[in-house]
């Protein structure tokens, strides 16, 4: 298959089960155990499983409850949130003997664009070995990696032999790879918008692929175009070493609901001086605040609102929280508030978009 845009070279590493395997790693007597980091309590919540954990089903964002009731021999561990950068900046040291070109997407996982890179080898493949094999050495933990064309595919194929391995889908073989995946492993396809997309009959990518643009525009908005375009194999993303934050926030999870107003009015204040802090930290302001209320059947919502300036102290953006709050009836006890600030004073002008091509030419010369 021949594409009508430079291929650049872009590896996606995944520490496996990362917060969990620290514990594992740092604990021997937690080795081939379940595992869960976070709270087991009533309002716990766990913030990452081993993989003897996900046998039972459980997951990140998974009540402590739930989990534990799933699975009476969990083993719930306090997260180390020190311990996992301190890793984490290990594992990284690993990334830039290869390339400056490093996106970290969390403490766990980045983007690497080794197209040129520092130790002169054109093969992504065998540098994603390398690496991994690096980090092994150097943390005792095992990483997964996903090569490829573009950040996207390099993510969905970073998912495809955890723990411990890596896919390379090479040029030739990207158009019938993203044909055939399934709707549901395609990175930005969640729960609710997989099932909306069998509704309308999309199973894979050829489903998907068969739509035009006009209908996905029609069915998913703004993201009707990148579906478009990512089942093409298009994916235009730079790596970014510096990525600038879209948005910034604080919330707070309750240790009992909360059904008035008065009571969250306290803990609204105590978030706003927790995002005033962060703002102040980043040196950054935004215009539009949003208010995230979770409700104790753990239904989501989200209220916001955009000003016409920057703010990024405490008494204005709890100003707006309260706003926010009182702009409609709780529909229920709140387990959970948060409020983040976009629209940053960081984000700089889009670039125009380079027109995209349907047909695909460049030829594959270079080793993958």
């Amino acid at each position: 298959m021949d594409f009508d845009f430079p291929l650049r070279k872009i590896i996606h590493v995944d520490m496996d089960a990362f917060y969990a395997s620290v514990e594992q790693h740092d604990n021997p007597d937690l080795r081939g155990k379940p595992v869960a980091v976070g709270g087991g309590s009533k309002r716990g919540v766990v913030s990452a499983a081993s993989y003897e954990a996900r046998k039972f089903g459980i997951r990140s964002a998974m009540s402590g409850y739930i989990a534990k009731r799933n699975c009476p021999d969990l083993i719930f561990v306090k997260p180390r949130f020190e311990r996992y950068k301190e890793i984490s900046q290990q594992v990284r040291s690993v990334f830039f003997e290869y390339t400056d070109l490093v996106e970290p997407l969390s403490l766990d996982e980045a983007y690497l664009d080794v197209t040129q890179n520092k130790k002169g080898n054109p093969s992504a493949t065998l540098i994603a070995s390398e690496i991994r094999n690096k980090i092994l050495e150097k943390t005792g933990l095992t990483a997964s990696a996903g090569i490829s064309i573009n950040k996207f595919i390099a993510k969905v194929a970073s998912d495809y032999n955890k723990p411990n391995g890596q896919k390379t889908v090479n040029p030739e073989e990207v158009i019938q790879f993203l044909e055939d995946l399934d709707i549901r492993k395609f990175y930005g396809v969640g729960k609710v918008t997989a099932e909306k997309m069998y509704k309308l009959g999309i199973f894979t990518g050829m489903d998907l692929k068969q739509r035009s643009l006009e209908f996905l525009d029609k069915n998913f908005g703004k993201s009707g175009k990148y579906y478009y375009h990512v089942v093409r194999g298009i994916h235009n993303s730079e790596v970014k070493p510096h990525r600038i934050p879209k948005s910034v926030g604080a919330e707070r999870t309750f240790s009992e609901n909360l059904s008035s107003e008065i009571f969250m009015l306290e803990r609204l204040e105590n978030i706003a001086a927790e995002l005033e802090r962060r703002l102040q930290k980043s040196k950054i302001a935004g215009k539009t605040v949003t208010l995230k209320i979770k409700y104790s059947d753990f239904t989501l919502q989200t209220r916001s609102k955009t000003l016409p300036y920057y703010v990024a102290n405490k008494a204005l953006i709890l100003e707006t929280a309260k706003e926010l709050l009182y702009q409609s009836t709780l529909e229920n006890s709140v387990r959970l508030l948060g409020i983040s600030l976009a629209n940053l004073n960081t984000e700089k002008k889009k670039k125009k978009e380079l027109p995209v091509k349907e047909s695909l030419s460049v030829q594959l010369k270079f080793d993958f």
